[in-house]
Formats: structure tokens, C-alpha cells, sequence
């Protein structure tokens, strides 16, 4: 399906070309508020560009860590283990409604839980599951919590579970519950499509019966999260973070003028003033975040500033997710990544998700260097 994607031939609000002249005005993601529709939602409940190919294969377990290995050994039977029928009578695929035959209800735990810290590998694994899962791609779904949570919204709970019910697989990375309502929303949609015989996977930072710990209103999170991990069989990968194991340091950020330059030389690059790029994030919705980096190749970004507030972090982490997941670099002008969330934010209940931002904005800067440097 060709994505809705705005006009990106607005200037940038930063300073015009330099004084070289090299290549036109770089797009402004604060230019972009694109539409997304329902049904694109729905069909890029895929593994994201940066795990297309990911499989067990090439999943490289630490040798200093056996639990890694020993992940991949159950996830590969388990994904054996769930079949891979693809059509209902009259040669019709199932892309709504439950199957003519229902499963029967399973006697243990229907899914696999991967806990383990950010950069152990969890998303390599959760895709190379969804691939090696034997169905075909519509009977598979794979999208982080956010998007599953953004799918409800657009099509309805009801439309969700009968969308998603005629599914052989559902994973959902990133699993974290921010608040109440999301709590109980993805906890009634995961056991209605248990009972329709869903296999589940997730992966997160916390065990699933420690998933409210240190946030708000955790006497609401424990509540529902221990219905929830009775559905989950939790798989503990340890070790370090992938991305920094044997690699040089991050580079430090670059001046304004070097960005500026880097932005002006790269053929569909974006050009922004970080703070500008905060307030526009609180304008557009974070599902639509993906859709506002369609096409853009390099994400270069002037006066980088902490984070006044909570709010604005969390928004954040989604940008960080979505240039991640499409593996977009980032050149940098002003404060390092690790000085983006205050100290406050990075003891606080999300924190997981601040250190998982500074960990894959680093690794993008890091990709990002010969922009400036070539």
C-alpha cells in the first residue's frame, strides 16, 4: 500500500544552504503532520525495515551468556509448535472474524515473554520468530505496544479483536503500560484473542508481574498485570547492550554549521531546531511518527537540549523508536544524548524507556558520523 505522506518541499526554519552551495534545502520533520489511515496501520504489522532480515540464524549469542542461546533454542520450537494453516473454506483467507474451527482453550501458557535488558537482542529474536513462524504474512502480526494500542484506537476494540483473531501469531515489542487505561485495554484484547487461540510473544525490560513497579497508580498495574503474565511463559536473556559491545564511543556532537552542512549534502535529509522538533511532536500523534520520517534518509538536528518535562520525553522515545526501527541516522549539534532526561527521569518508572532512547540515538549518531565527516 503506497503510504500518505505530505509534501516535504517546505524549507527548513534553520539558515538556507551554506555558503558552498552544496545541494538544495534540506525537509523539515516539523513541515510534516501526515494522515495515517486504519488500513496502513493494520498492514505494516510487520518486523520494521531494521529486522527484515532478521532470523535465528543471524542472531549472535553472547558466548559469556547461555541464556541467549538457550532463547533461541525454545523460541524455535515454539514457533514450530504453531502451525500454519493460511485459508478457510472456498480458498478464502481469514482476515477477519475467528476460524470455523476454534482452538481449543490452551492448558498452560499461550506465548513467550522475552525479558531482558535493552540491547540483549529481544527484537532480533521477537522478528526471527515472526518469520520463522510457519504462515503466511497476513495470518502474522508484529508491532510495538504503542502501535497496538494506536490500532484499537483507529478501528474500535471490537473490530481489533476480530482483525487480529484470525491471526496464528501476535508480537508485540516493547510491552510497557504507561497508564490504567492501556493496562486494562491490552489486557482484555490479549485474552480475547487467547481464547481465540492466538499464539502471543512480547518482549520488555521487566518480568510481566513487575511491569508496574515504581509507576503511577501500581496497585491498578499489578492488578491486571497478574492476570496478564499467567498468558506468558517469561524467557530471561541477559548480557550487555549489542550496540556498544566492542564499539567506539558515540562522536560528540557536532557545531551548528557542521549539521547544517551534513543536512544541505545528503539527498533527502531533514533539517530541524530541536526544540522547534519537541513542541511539533505535541501536535502530532505518535502513531504517526513513522509516517512522518517516510523518506527521509538522515535526521540532522540543531541546539540538542535536555527535556523540560516528562511528557515531552516520552514523545521523544517514540521518535527514537520509529528512526531506529528504519534504521535513519542522526547528526547532532549541541548537548550529547546521555544529557538529554534529567536524573529525576532516568530513577524514575520509565526509566527503561529513557536509557533505551539514549542507547539506539546513540547508536544512529554513530551511524550518522560520516555525513559529516565525508
Amino acid at each position: 500500500m503506497s503510504p500518505s505522506q505530505p509534501s516535504s518541499s517546505q524549507s527548513s526554519p534553520i539558515a538556507g544552504p551554506p555558503a558552498d552551495g552544496a545541494g538544495a534545502a534540506p525537509a523539515a520533520l516539523t513541515s510534516r503532520a501526515p494522515h495515517v489511515p486504519a488500513d496502513r496501520l493494520v498492514a505494516e504489522m510487520v518486523p520494521p525495515p531494521r529486522f527484515q532480515s532478521a532470523r535465528f540464524e543471524t542472531y549472535i549469542p553472547d558466548p559469556d551468556q547461555p541464556s541467549q542461546a538457550a532463547a533461541v533454542e525454545v523460541l524455535s520450537g515454539f514457533a514450530a509448535g504453531i502451525g500454519g494453516g493460511t485459508e478457510t473454506g472456498g480458498g478464502k483467507r481469514r482476515w477477519f472474524g475467528r476460524s470455523a474451527k476454534k482452538a481449543a482453550a490452551p492448558s498452560g501458557p499461550r506465548g513467550v515473554y522475552l525479558d531482558g535488558g535493552y540491547g540483549v537482542g529481544k527484537t532480533h529474536l521477537l522478528a526471527s520468530l515472526w518469520h520463522a513462524t510457519p504462515a503466511e504474512p497476513a495470518l502474522k502480526a508484529f508491532g510495538t505496544f504503542v502501535e497496538l494500542t494506536n490500532l484499537v484506537g483507529a478501528l474500535g476494540f471490537q473490530q481489533t479483536v476480530q482483525t487480529l483473531s484470525g491471526h496464528r501469531l501476535l508480537c508485540i515489542d516493547e510491552f510497557e503500560l504507561d497508564d490504567p487505561g492501556d493496562t486494562v485495554l491490552v489486557s482484555s484484547l490479549l485474552s480475547r484473542l487467547v481464547e481465540a487461540g492466538v499464539a502471543l510473544a512480547a518482549t520488555s525490560n521487566t518480568l510481566p508481574g513487575k511491569l508496574g513497579e515504581g509507576r503511577f497508580a501500581a496497585a491498578d498495574f499489578l492488578r491486571e498485570i497478574q492476570g496478564l503474565s499467567a498468558h506468558f511463559r517469561p524467557l530471561r536473556i541477559d548480557g550487555e547492550d549489542y550496540r556498544h559491545r566492542g564499539l567506539p564511543e558515540a562522536p560528540p556532537p557536532f557545531d551548528d554549521a557542521s549539521v547544517s552542512r551534513a543536512a544541505h549534502r545528503t539527498p533527502g535529509a531533514s533539517l530541524d531546531d530541536f526544540p522547534s522538533l519537541l513542541d511539533h511532536l505535541s501536535k502530532v500523534h505518535p502513531s504517526r511518527y513513522g509516517a512522518m520520517c517516510d523518506g527521509i534518509t538522515a535526521v540532522c538536528l540543531t541546539d540538542v537540549q535536555a527535556v523540560p518535562d516528562q511528557s515531552t520525553a516520552l514523545r521523544l522515545v517514540v521518535l527514537a523508536d520509529r528512526l531506529y526501527d528504519r534504521e535513519v541516522p542522526v547528526v547532532a549539534a549541541g548537548k550529547p544524548f546521555d544529557a538529554l532526561f534529567s536524573e529525576d527521569m532516568l530513577k524514575g518508572g520509565y526509566r527503561k524507556k529513557y536509557f533505551r532512547a539514549i542507547s539506539r540515538l546513540t547508536a544512529l549518531a554513530r551511524d550518522a558520523k560520516p555525513l559529516v565527516e565525508g
